[in-house]
């Protein structure tokens, strides 16, 4: 895979830079500001680019701001968006940019090398891998007010990996059941989120969606 990086902090880019060398992926670029990122896509298009939420010079959103331009511009280039903290506007404006080939990870999962390496891959493959603590945080919202407190836990646990960006297949092999039971609890969930006669849009992303809204 061919990657561009963006990430201030130089010692965790030149860390990512070494890592994903040793696992054959190719690194075009790699830079310490949303500016520079944007440069380095436009001369050298990649297939996937991983940026930080918050970089110079205010340290607020430029990463972000950058990763939707980039969705905008690009929208094959797949985009890893990296976060130090859960944040569920961040996540929802990313996700509402169209869901395919977008990931959202927290930055300790970087350390858990087999799970960033594997969000790579699947962003890589055009699906959608957000981070277990965030789908977590979630899904822990009151359920007095959330429409989610209609589901099952079983149900929950599903939308869960879905959120990760994982197959019905795959959850399926995750949670030890049959395919064509996560298929029947996917349908459940549209069912309670009042998403089953959605027209034009994809109800999968439309389940997540829902309960990244703020």
């Amino acid at each position: 895979m061919r990657l561009i990086l963006a990430e201030d902090s130089t010692l965790l880019r030149e860390g990512l830079v070494r890592l994903l060398a040793d696992e054959g992926h190719e690194v075009l670029a790699a830079v310490g500001d949303a500016t520079a990122l944007l440069r380095a896509v436009e001369a050298r298009p990649p297939d996937t680019v991983v940026v930080d939420v918050r970089m110079p010079p205010t340290h607020t959103d430029e990463g972000l701001r950058a990763a939707l331009d980039i969705r905008r511009r690009w929208p094959h280039i797949g985009v890893l968006v990296l976060s130090q903290y859960v944040e569920r506007r961040s996540a929802a404006e990313l996700l509402a940019a169209g869901a395919d080939g977008i990931g959202y990870l927290l930055k300790d999962r970087v350390a858990q090398v087999d799970d960033f390496l594997d969000a790579l891959t699947r962003i890589g493959s055009g699906e959608t891998a957000l981070d277990p603590e965030v789908v977590r945080q979630l899904m822990a919202r009151s359920v007095h007010t959330d429409p989610l407190g209609r589901l099952t836990d079983r149900e929950r646990q599903v939308l869960a990996h879905m959120a990760q960006g994982y197959t019905n297949a795959a959850i399926a092999a995750r949670l030890r059941v049959s395919q064509s039971a996560v298929e029947k609890h996917a349908n459940m969930i549209f069912d309670k989120l009042d998403l089953a006669t959605t027209a034009g849009y994809s109800r999968r992303v439309l389940a997540i969606l829902r309960y990244l809204q703020p």
